[in-house]
């Protein structure tokens, strides 16, 4: 498992960020603080606290490299 901070502080940014990671496959998950949601769902990462950096965990070492390269627009 490999974990990013990302920065989605406007509707853009979580739309945009839900619509990259959704072409995966793997298993996703954002958090903020001690609370857990699935990094595909847009209900899920309006429930987060978006003022603050989330860490993204990437389950699948192998997408990594490649998740995080679309992502980097995001990249806190």
């Amino acid at each position: 498992m490999k974990s990013i901070n990302l920065v989605l502080n406007t509707i853009d940014k979580v739309k945009g960020f839900v619509n990259t990671i959704s072409t995966f496959d793997g298993a996703f998950d954002l958090a903020s603080d001690r609370y857990v949601v699935d990094a595909k769902s847009i209900m899920g990462i309006f429930s987060l606290d978006l003022g603050k950096p989330l860490r993204l965990d990437i389950h699948d070492a192998k997408e990594a490299d490649k998740v995080e390269e679309l992502l980097k627009e995001y990249l806190a």
